[in-house]
């Protein structure tokens, strides 16, 4: 069992072996986001958005060291320190949408939460296997974006500004999708991959969805 979790993986266009510096460039690119959660931190302080916002920007941070850990010793045990950060600040981001931006108590902010993901995953399980193929199994970010469209289609509806920054990371998220889906496609031509593009647009589109907290994060009774 162990061995199975220390296994090594080669997903990504870049990787030329098991060794622990064989996707240089994949692995430091992941400190778009960890620049991104050092000025979130600092942004959130400056406006005083309060803890919840300094949280997220440093949850941020851990998301760029989770990966970059991936990138350079590439198994199964890694593989959650990528994938279990971004689960969790993507939860995370959806109540603060739920209860700061939008308005709503905690518990219905977690009911809400509780049946978008429920309804979000199953869209995505239901799509056919060929196309988590093809997109390089980029849909299991798509509750992601759904949420993005979705809580920012809603704000911007009510009149909340902070919907405009939502969407406009949705667009940033959908460019970085791109780049994570023609990774394999341009191996042949281009060694290099473009999954660090994949980092550097995620990296900006975190630092949007922070700007948001920092601006409009704080507690108040409405949120516009």
């Amino acid at each position: 069992m162990s061995g199975e979790l220390f296994a090594a993986l080669d997903l990504y266009c870049e990787r030329t072996g098991p060794e622990f510096w064989s996707e240089p460039i994949n692995a430091l690119s992941n400190l778009a986001f960890v620049a991104a959660g050092l000025w979130g931190v600092r942004a959130a302080q400056r406006n005083g958005a309060g803890r919840f916002a300094a949280i997220l920007a440093w949850w941020v941070v851990v998301i760029g060291l989770g990966s970059g850990l991936f990138h350079t010793f590439a198994n199964r045990m890694t593989a959650w320190a990528d994938i279990l950060p971004i689960v969790g600040f993507t939860f995370a981001y959806t109540l603060l949408n739920l209860h700061r931006f939008i308005g709503l108590r905690w518990s219905k902010a977690w009911l809400g939460l509780v049946a978008f993901y429920a309804a979000a995953g199953l869209v995505t399980a239901l799509l056919p296997g060929w196309v988590h193929a093809a997109t390089n199994n980029t849909t299991m970010y798509l509750p992601a974006l759904l949420a993005l469209l979705f809580f920012g289609g809603v704000e911007v509806a009510t009149g909340r500004r902070v919907g405009w920054y939502n969407l406009a990371a949705a667009a940033i998220f959908v460019v970085s999708a791109a780049c994570r889906i023609v990774d394999p496609a341009v191996c042949g031509g281009f060694p290099l991959g473009t999954h660090f593009l994949w980092h550097l647009f995620n990296g900006l589109m975190l630092g949007v969805l922070l700007a948001a907290t920092a601006r409009y994060g704080a507690p108040r009774d409405v949120y516009r």
